[in-house]
């Protein structure tokens, strides 16, 4: 409970960089996760350069670009209605979603040094799999937090929610 408390000041004095930080953190929590428990790499085969990338990724990316979309999301379709929530989640995940992946895939490709012409083979590879799996997942968790959750508490829901959803994208990100 002190460590719940401690976030919320935190969150209070500073929303932007805590929400950054926390992203990031789960980001990074996410691939050792991927690496641990779905790929059994072990400790000696752990990949630390691609932890600190997922992090790099969540507080550099993730972080800022959903926190934002939420502020805009906010804006555009304001309330707090079952029917805005409704409203939101159907435009975060028509609109924002596909973007966000098609972002998101080859960015961790160009940060994996793969080339311009095999990152694009990986994404058409990747990108429908990845979007589909996004849809079985996260319109629920949306619904939800759009309609029950406070705007500053947002990233971080969907940040401990995205802990399984990272550990996935870890791992689709990184085959080859």
């Amino acid at each position: 409970m002190a460590l719940w408390r401690a976030y919320q000041r935190a969150l209070a004095a500073h929303p932007w960089k805590v929400q950054v930080l926390t992203a990031g953190s789960l980001m990074g929590l996410g691939d050792v996760i991927s690496q641990q428990l779905v790929e059994r790499r072990g400790l000696h085969g752990h990949q630390f350069t691609r932890t600190l990338t997922m992090a790099s990724l969540g507080c550099g990316f993730v972080g800022p670009v959903v926190g934002g979309w939420y502020r805009v999301l906010d804006r555009l379709i304001p309330g707090t209605t079952k029917a805005d929530a409704l409203k939101k989640m159907l435009l975060d995940q028509v609109g924002f979603a596909p973007c966000f992946l098609g972002c998101f895939l080859p960015l961790v490709g160009a940060l994996n040094g793969l080339s311009a012409q095999d990152n694009w083979a990986k994404l058409q590879r990747d990108y429908p799999d990845a979007l589909i799996t996004n849809y079985y997942l996260w319109p629920a968790v949306q619904l939800v937090n759009f309609y029950l959750v406070p705007l500053h508490y947002r990233l971080a829901v969907v940040q401990c929610v995205a802990v399984i959803w990272n550990s996935y994208l870890s791992w689709k990100a990184h085959q080859l």
